[in-house]
């Protein structure tokens, strides 16, 4: 590259995408929280009859390693074990006639047991 050619630095990927839906009730639970949230915290554990189960909960601040999202004015702090199980996922909220939840749209997933609260993901291919 010669020196009078610049680089163009290209945004890298982010490793998961809200929904207006999640973005919104994210937001929502940290208004109503008074501040006390900086986001949510996101990963996956080993558990249920499929191999794994998408966790969620508050964070006040980032921990070490962990990855840090921005996106529709919210941040999701991701679990840095988590972060190949999580790339290209879409998190929504969707509300039912009886409940309302968070939904991950991952193309890592494989399947799912039947109830839903469990599921098996392998770890995307980073080029």
């Amino acid at each position: 590259m010669s020196t009078t050619q610049t680089r163009v630095k290209r945004e890298r990927p982010k490793a998961i995408r809200l929904s207006d839906a999640a973005a919104a009730r994210i937001a929502q639970i940290i208004t109503d929280a008074n501040g006390a949230y900086a986001g949510v915290r996101v990963g996956v554990t080993n558990g249920g009859c499929a191999g794994m189960a998408y966790t969620m909960d508050y964070a006040d601040a980032p921990q070490a390693f962990e990855e840090v999202v921005e996106d529709k004015g919210v941040k999701v702090f991701i679990d840095p074990k988590a972060i190949l199980f999580l790339i290209g996922t879409e998190m929504d909220f969707v509300q039912e006639k009886f409940g309302a939840r968070f939904v991950f749209n991952n193309p890592n997933q494989t399947a799912a047991c039947g109830c839903g609260e469990s599921v098996s993901i392998t770890p995307a291919k980073v080029d």
